[in-house]
């Protein structure tokens, strides 16, 4: 019932989106159904990614689905920043960061301990991710402190951004080849059995919901939905928090954050659930890592493209609220196993930041 309903609501919900667009209806009832509608088409996504990721393997497959259910988050950031909301970016690219790796690994955590008591993947993985984690953590320290303590003018500033966001991008797609190529083997999960086919016994009990090029057509439908209803939320997000008296900094963090992590959220539970939490973390980590190393810093780029040069310098808060999320998450993952209670402790601290938040 469930899978008959869920396509007739997504599109009732996007061509309610749509009018509400251009009919001018009230910025409130916009932004409520626009938010509705991109956590539908986000779930179209999270589960057409999915299926293209039976066909592509756990790894590529959690790569995959970190990046697609990302485009929700890049998209809405580019439509931030050609509106010059470069707090609201800032804001958005922390909760993020922060919402993947305390809330979607912290509910998957909880969803698949629970199910399986404990689960073990990759620890060298484990490790490498903590690593870039750091790396992302000095990119966003480094300029705050350098500017803050007047060692370097505003203009300095900026070229330093557009050089630290050069670097990053180059690290990730380092990342890439190095995990995806040269050390594929290093970095798989050591759980995962194969037979003489190369697939994973378990995933060829279950079969995709839709044939690859399907999927890909499907991939390639929901990614545009993402995009045109990100815009229509982005427009009316100035008159809400406005009448609701709300900071930016909150509704970018925690409120557009979750709705652009919808994708993250449900294909990150499913996976652990089914005892694949190699590809849940992947999901998860990845995708802060994703956001921290690559959407962030092509953002820098995309604003001097508009005109409107944005910086890397986060405040003293993003900051906090990263830093935290980063050491708690590290500290879960490093050992290469999780149970339900980590994930508690995961949400717990979101939880924190989500009340400090909203109180600023």
């Amino acid at each position: 019932m469930r899978k008959k309903w869920f396509p007739v609501l997504m599109f009732l919900f996007f061509a309610a989106s749509a009018i509400g667009h251009y009919a001018h209806w009230s910025p409130t009832l916009q932004f409520a159904i626009s938010s509705i509608a991109v956590i539908f088409v986000a779930g179209f996504l999270g589960k057409s990614t999915e299926s293209v990721a039976h066909y592509a393997g756990q790894r590529l497959g959690g790569f995959l689905n970190a990046t697609f259910g990302n485009a929700a988050e890049l998209i809405i950031g580019i439509m931030l920043v050609r509106e010059g909301l470069f707090d609201m970016v800032k804001a958005s690219i922390t909760g993020s960061i922060i919402g993947n790796l305390l809330l979607v690994l912290g509910l998957s955590l909880l969803a698949g301990g629970l199910k399986h008591k404990v689960q073990h993947f990759n620890v060298s993985l484990a490790g490498m991710n903590g690593s870039l984690m750091i790396v992302a953590i000095i990119a966003l320290f480094v300029p705050a402190i350098f500017l803050h303590t007047h060692v370097m003018n505003e203009q300095h500033g900026t070229t330093l951004s557009l050089i630290v966001a050069g670097i990053l991008i180059v690290a990730y797609l380092l990342w890439l080849i190095f995990s995806m190529i040269t050390h594929k083997t290093y970095l798989a999960d050591e759980v995962e059995e194969t037979n003489s086919t190369g697939q994973n016994p378990q995933e060829e009990q279950e079969h995709a919901p839709w044939s690859k090029k399907r999927s890909i057509l499907y991939l390639i439908i929901a990614t545009t939905m993402v995009a045109f209803v990100s815009e229509w939320l982005v427009g009316t997000l100035d008159s809400f928090t406005a009448k609701f008296g709300l900071s930016e900094i909150f509704v970018g963090a925690f409120v557009v954050a979750i709705v652009g992590n919808a994708a993250e959220h449900s294909a990150a539970i499913l996976l652990a659930m089914k005892n694949k939490i190699g590809a849940a973390v992947e999901i998860a980590v990845g995708s802060s890592l994703q956001i921290a190393l690559f959407v962030a810093p092509v953002l820098i780029f995309v604003s001097h493209l508009f005109g409107k040069p944005m910086d890397i310098l986060f405040t003293v808060i993003e900051l906090a609220a990263i830093g935290v999320s980063v050491f708690i998450a590290k500290s879960i993952i490093q050992d290469g196993q999780t149970n339900w209670y980590e994930g508690v402790l995961l949400i717990a601290v979101y939880a924190i930041l989500g009340v400090s938040f909203y109180l600023v």
